[in-house]
């Protein structure tokens, strides 16, 4: 499978007509290939869009056999041209090439004369508020674990996990980082429910963890493109330096977690394991 990662969205630049201008990049993570056009806000649309694509194509190599979208926005335009285009679109967080090459990208707008000068995250998008989780879904238990990097690679996923989802990218040994550091994670004991569980999550493609401090503390999973939910709430003044510690791990970690869930405390059988970055949030 052949994919391109695309985002199209406005940016801060204008043209001499005062129009803002759009851009549209395309990054090619097999070879690392990334393309910008730019198009004034009166000509955006979906058929502008298909233009500069099958130009890309081109340029770039063949067209790809599927489409990666973390922009919400982008995502919208997008839909048609699958539909003209007839290749597949995936909207996912997962666009970590796509993301790096914005945020350089970006380093190089003050250089051009259409630059604005107005602040500018090339990565942000407006979440959702959190949603609970659905209530017959919840585990028995949860607790804040950590787990070497050489036990994850090497112990934990050579386990027969029935539902994962571990990104190449994430690996510890792609993100460089040494065997003995400690990867922080949350593990749920989800009981007779541990197999729903691990299929609801699945399904809203958990990204990051995060343990946020309130009148009402708790771990807010980021999912989908910009989907939030609760998963757990705590009020007990013991969890607070473990929650914490998992934020702490997480800077050691370059924000590499995980969220496993099991069935029971055996330490013998897991129903769901997946690899989150805090880059994603």
């Amino acid at each position: 499978m052949t994919i391109w990662q695309v985002d199209f969205d406005r940016r801060p630049l204008k043209n001499t007509e005062d129009y803002p201008l759009w851009e549209l990049t395309v990054y090619d993570p097999q070879t690392q290939m990334a393309c910008h056009r730019l198009c004034p806000e009166p000509n955006v649309s979906p058929d502008w869009l298909i233009a500069e694509l099958k130009e890309l194509f081109t340029l770039m190599g063949p067209p790809p056999t599927q489409f990666q979208v973390f922009r919400p926005r982008s995502l919208t335009f997008m839909e048609e041209v699958r539909q003209k285009l007839d290749i597949s679109v995936e909207a996912t967080r997962q666009t970590l090439g796509l993301k790096r090459v914005l945020q350089v990208r970006t380093q190089a707008y003050a250089q051009l004369p259409e630059y604005t000068g107005q602040s500018y995250d090339p990565l942000a998008i407006e979440p959702l508020p959190p949603q609970p989780m659905p209530e017959h879904l919840w585990g028995d238990q949860w607790q804040f674990v950590t787990l070497a990097a050489s036990e994850l690679e090497s112990v934990l996923l050579q386990r027969p996990i029935p539902l994962r989802t571990v990104p190449e990218m994430l690996l510890p040994s792609q993100l460089g980082l040494a065997a003995d550091t400690r990867l922080p994670g949350v593990l749920i004991n989800g009981g007779r429910r541990s197999m729903q569980l691990a299929q609801w999550l699945q399904q809203q493609q958990p990204a990051s963890i995060q343990a946020m401090r309130a009148e009402l503390s708790g771990l807010i999973m980021a999912a989908g493109l910009n989907e939030r939910y609760v998963l757990v709430t705590y009020d007990d003044a013991d969890i607070v330096p473990a929650a914490q510690g998992f934020e702490q791990g997480k800077q050691g970690s370059q924000g590499l977690h995980f969220l496993l869930v099991q069935p029971d405390d055996s330490g013998v059988t897991y129903t769901g394991l997946w690899l989150l970055s805090s880059l994603m949030e």
